[in-house]
C-alpha cells in the first residue's frame, strides 16, 4: 500500500539502501534524533524513489549512495549525510564541521564505507519494513 503523502518543498527525504543492514540501521538512529519528524524516508529500491528521483531531474539512483532531498535540492554521498545531521537533535549538528574538508576527500571515506558496507555489517534479503509506529514516516 503506498503512502499517499505529497511531497512538496519544504519536506526533507532520505532515500537510503533498503536491503543493507548498516543503512537500516543509520535510518533508525535518524528517527530517534528527529523529535520534531521533520523526515520521511523512501529506499533506494522502491518505485517511488526512482520516480521522485527522475521527477526531479536527477540520474538514477546509486545505491552506494544516501540521498538526501531538501526541497528542490538533492543532495549525495558526504554532503547528505552532514546536511542530515544538522537536523538532528542533540551534538550532531556539529559535525557539519567536516564541510571544512574538501568533497572529495569526504566522499572517498564515504565512498570506501560503501563499497564495503554488506561485507561489515551484512545485508537482508528485502528492503526493510517500518514498524506500525513509524509507517507513516515512510514513503511509497
Amino acid at each position: 500500500m503506498a503512502n499517499k503523502q505529497p511531497v512538496n518543498a519544504t519536506r526533507k527525504i532520505i532515500l537510503f539502501d533498503g536491503v543493507c543492514n548498516l543503512c537500516a540501521s543509520s535510518v533508525q538512529f535518524v528517527i530517534a534524533r528527529d523529535p520534531k519528524r521533520i523526515f520521511r524516508y523512501a529506499a533506494l529500491q522502491s518505485d517511488f524513489a526512482q520516480n521522485l528521483l527522475h521527477t526531479l531531474n536527477q540520474p538514477k539512483a546509486d545505491i552506494e549512495s544516501v540521498i538526501f532531498i531538501d526541497g528542490d535540492t538533492v543532495y549525495y554521498r558526504s554532503d547528505a549525510a552532514l546536511r542530515i545531521a544538522k537536523h538532528l537533535s542533540g551534538a550532531w549538528p556539529l559535525m557539519g564541521v567536516f564541510f571544512i574538508f574538501p568533497r572529495f576527500i569526504r566522499d572517498s571515506v564515504y565512498n570506501y564505507i560503501g563499497k564495503n558496507r554488506y561485507r561489515w555489517f551484512g545485508k537482508q534479503e528485502s528492503c526493510m519494513m517500518p514498524t506500525p509506529e513509524l509507517k507513516s514516516l515512510f514513503l511509497g
